[in-house]
């Protein structure tokens, strides 16, 4: 790195002059500077200055007295931003790049808008959609501190000491004031205190302006980032219109053999509210496009222990969606064209930044048609890397439970792969290795590692029934044989052993379907391994039968909820069958014979998608978050729906 100097800055400014007051555009970029290398005494020189390009550097965050009044384009685009509320020093800027600073977060896009009222343009885009949510968050969210500042004052005695009672306010509503999704808690966090200090200092019950906020604020220290900046909701991904009689609805819940019954006799169920429809991977946004085929989601690792996500990843045709379940919002798409993904999983890695901090990145692995496995950096909005993992198709992805960069990819090549993805380096791209390579015998349609050993064995239901590999790599034979295959008392004929289900319910018990019509099996892990003996072949000891549609039409994914013990699997119909199976779990052998009937069933009706008849409609997949909140199914007419639970 050259040390700044005033002859440095004329010979990288423009236009060419002798004095640093002169100067209107500066270019600043690619000189490895850090923070501390920015000398405001030198900088507040340059009073004319116009134009700022400091991008492919190592800076974490700019002086807050640069004196830059002025300024109206800032590009800072590749360096280790972690912060944003230094740019409130800019109140002219109008231009701003913030690409590929992979800790700044969604709320980080907010506090940009919020703190810059002349901002045309972020990243090359108009920013008048993110300013216009702004608006709509702060107004909102003064309503409601308003309402908590009168609710506060009415608990209060008349003794109690002025100051106290501000501070006190504050931190109060910081705690209890929430609205918006998770995604944007940092956002409402941050103008939660900024609205509540405003109304302790004014002295009244309202905030002034509340619908044209003030926009200057004190540059704050900077917060431990988290993720990465992403782009908000696309006015092509709004929800669906849908009118009244095209709601979902829930369908009577089924009675349950050997369920508790409510005093009316009925049988308890499990209330669940339809929330949003969402064509977001429709062709050029096209509401008419109904044909894009939808095939996996999965829900982000929630970021702190004790808590849950309520942001999912869908993928069909060539997209890659994460969407918030609670609004609704789009809050990024990746797109690659003439791509079809099949398969999204995610991972959370720590990774280490230039300056040596440790940081948690929420990794999503995505892929399809082209074999290639993409890691997408969601909340930054780029891809970490790519990795050549089959000459064919990918159906399915999963990875380790225990190890957070062992991923597993199975293809139509017949082969599954454990790779490790590694850690990113500092210019935040991955570099994949194979571990191990696993034979078999059909194509995998399931990944399973199993709940009690994960780093031993792994499950995969393929089009050939299910299969069993010893995946530990404490053992020199990298390219193994599928060691024992499964077998169902249902699957008599060849075309009956395909197995398109598969999920742990609990440590032990294994959910599967697609070896029996009409049916999902229970089957026990622990059982039918201290069975085996010697034995390549061996049957499953099955503890129960779920009830489930007699339809012959294959590739209907189940999932499962283990610590809430239910099970779900969509069907033909467009129908998204509930169980709760914890009362099997609980019960002691034998357990009842019958097929047991779902908890629920949640339907809606047809023709339901933008006054448009759609005469078939399958739900394919359906997934729901670890707590059972929100629960996504993705159909075949190019419909996310999302529920949450009551």
């Amino acid at each position: 790195m050259v040390p700044l100097s005033s002859r440095l800055l004329m010979q990288r400014g423009r236009p060419k002059c002798d004095r640093l007051g002169k100067i209107r555009s500066l270019d600043l970029s690619g000189l490895k500077l850090r923070s501390e290398h920015l000398d405001p005494k030198l900088l507040c020189r340059l009073t004319q200055l116009q134009e700022l390009d400091l991008s492919n550097n190592q800076l974490d965050t700019l002086p807050a007295n640069l004196g830059l009044t002025h300024l109206r384009v800032l590009r800072c685009a590749n360096n280790q931003l972690g912060d944003v509320t230094f740019l409130c020093q800019f109140p002219q800027l109008e231009e701003l790049s913030l690409e590929g600073n992979p800790f700044l977060t969604v709320s980080d896009n907010l506090k940009v808008s919020f703190l810059l009222p002349k901002l045309r343009k972020v990243n090359g885009k108009e920013a008048s959609s993110t300013s216009s949510q702004v608006e709509n968050l702060n107004r909102e969210l003064t309503s409601r501190v308003t309402a908590y500042w009168q609710k506060f004052m009415a608990t209060l005695g008349p003794e109690e000491e002025a100051e106290k009672i501000q501070a006190d306010f504050v931190k109060s509503a910081v705690r209890e004031v929430r609205y918006g999704p998770e995604s944007l808690s940092e956002f409402t966090q941050w103008r939660v205190r900024m609205i509540s200090e405003e109304l302790v200092a004014s002295g009244r019950t309202q905030v002034p302006e509340a619908d044209n906020p003030k926009r200057t604020v004190e540059a704050k220290a900077t917060p431990e980032p988290r993720a990465g900046l992403a782009a908000l909701k696309r006015p092509g991904d709004d929800p669906l219109s849908l009118s009244p009689n095209k709601r979902v609805c829930t369908s009577p819940p089924a009675q349950v053999e050997g369920r508790p019954m409510g005093s009316d006799g009925s049988q308890p169920s499990l209330q669940l509210e339809p929330l949003h429809f969402l064509q977001c991977h429709s062709k050029n946004n096209s509401p008419r496009d109904l044909e894009t085929q939808l095939w996996a989601c999965a829900f982000e690792p929630a970021w702190e222990e004790g808590t849950t996500s309520q942001t999912v990843a869908t993928c069909g045709g060539e997209a890659v969606c994460v969407i918030d379940c609670q609004t609704g919002i789009v809050l990024h798409k990746y797109k690659v064209p003439g791509e079809e993904f099949f398969s999204v999983a995610w991972t959370a890695v720590t990774v280490v930044t230039q300056a040596g901090h440790k940081k948690r990145w929420n990794v999503l692995a995505a892929a399809g048609l082209r074999g290639l496995v993409r890691l997408l950096h969601v909340r930054a909005g780029f891809s970490c890397g790519v990795v050549r993992a089959h000459k064919k198709a990918i159906a399915t992805l999963c990875f380790s439970p225990t190890h957070e960069t062992h991923l597993f990819t199975g293809s139509y090549d017949k082969r599954i792969i454990l790779w490790d993805i590694g850690t990113p380096n500092h210019d935040y791209e991955f570099r994949a290795s194979q571990l191990l390579m696993l034979d078999t015998t059909s194509i995998p349609l399931r990944l399973c590692p199993v709940a009690s050993c994960p780093d031993t064995y792994l499950l995969a239901g393929c089009e050939g029934g299910c299969c069993c590999w010893d995946v530990r790599l404490d053992q020199s034979q990298r390219r193994r044989v599928c060691e024992v295959e499964f077998t169902f008392p249902e699957a008599s004929e060849a075309s009956a052993r395909r197995v398109d289900g598969l999920a742990f319910v609990n440590d032990d018990v294994v959910a599967s379907k697609g070896s029996g019509l009409g049916t999902i099996c229970l089957w026990s892990w622990s059982q039918t391994w201290a069975g085996r003996g010697s034995q390549a072949t061996v049957a499953v000891v099955v503890l129960a039968q779920l009830q489930w549609s007699p339809t012959e039409l294959a590739y209907f994914s189940l999932s499962t909820c283990p610590g809430e013990g239910i099970v779900l699997c969509g069907d033909e119909e467009g129908s998204v069958w509930v169980y709760d199976v914890q009362h099997l779990l609980d019960q002691h052998p034998p357990l009842p014979a019958a097929p047991q009937a779902p908890t629920q069933i949640l339907k809606w009706p047809q023709p339901w998608a933008l006054g448009q008849a759609v005469t078939k409609t399958m739900v394919n997949t359906v997934v729901a978050n670890p707590t059972f909140t929100y629960l996504t199914a993705l159909t075949d007419s190019n419909i996310v729906a999302i529920w949450r639970r009551l």
